[in-house]
């Protein structure tokens, strides 16, 4: 009976102490998901019901603060970029050569026709910042063990999802997946990122896919070809004169 009972106060214990340290955990999943910065190349392919749709892309990003996204193909949109500056986006759009701001209104549409927002890539909220974080189970994804975290948002600050859950792996704290639910309670996505191998020095998810919740058979696929992190890139990527530069 005795050690019954210590056995339960350990794992209460070993809860608690987990259950302190949420915060830390995501910290250290979108540390090692992200770094302080990256350049890399990338395939997104748009996978609906009516039709399949792939581009490769290059990508800069500093923090959450700072990004530019450049179309490299199909050809008829190379050359199409996305600047982001800090809570703000433009587009530029080869064939025309026009730089268009995107407007509040517009953050909530898909991105580019996928399963991404402009507000995933023009917001971007912070995990640590917006949300207040909680371990609420252990649970076996795809076989690892990972930590369930929920996040709710902080009071008065202005997010898209009403509650987020956060599996994150507990042998190497990278995300294994990710719930987005709207203010009714409504499942909208899951991000579910797999292809773990090594690649820009550390390991990482080389496969991550959006899952649309709400239109049957969607779905949108990044597969990472190359990245680089922590690297020094200059202030120049991110500007207008870069933006509206031909390639």
């Amino acid at each position: 009976m005795k050690k019954t009972f210590y056995l339960f106060f350990s794992i209460i214990t070993s809860l608690s102490a987990v259950a302190q340290t949420a915060e830390e955990i995501v910290r250290k999943s979108e540390d090692q998901l992200k770094g302080k910065s990256s350049h890399g190349r990338f395939v997104m392919t748009v996978i609906t019901p009516q039709y399949t749709r792939t581009m490769e892309m290059e990508n800069w990003w500093v923090g959450t603060e700072r990004a530019l996204i450049v179309i490299k193909a199909p050809k008829k949109e190379a050359g199409n970029k996305w600047l982001k500056i800090g809570n703000e986006m433009w587009t530029y759009l080869r064939n025309t050569e026009t730089t268009i701001k995107i407007p509040p209104s517009m953050l909530l549409q898909s991105w580019n026709g996928s399963d991404f927002t402009n507000d995933d890539l023009a917001r971007e909220s912070s995990m640590i910042e917006d949300y207040n974080q909680k371990v609420v189970a252990e649970e076996l994804l795809r076989t690892e063990k990972c930590w369930k975290i929920e996040l709710i948002p902080k009071p008065h600050v202005p997010v898209v999802w009403g509650k987020i859950y956060y599996w994150v792996r507990q042998k190497d704290y990278l995300p294994s997946a990710i719930d987005y639910y709207d203010e009714k309670g409504t499942l909208r996505r899951r991000m579910v990122y797999s292809d773990f191998k090594v690649i820009g020095g550390r390991k990482i998810p080389t496969k991550w896919t959006m899952e649309n919740r709400t239109k049957e058979g969607r779905r949108t696929e990044f597969s990472i070809l190359d990245i680089k992190f922590n690297r020094k890139i200059s202030d120049r990527i991110f500007s207008f004169q870069e933006l509206e530069r031909g390639n």
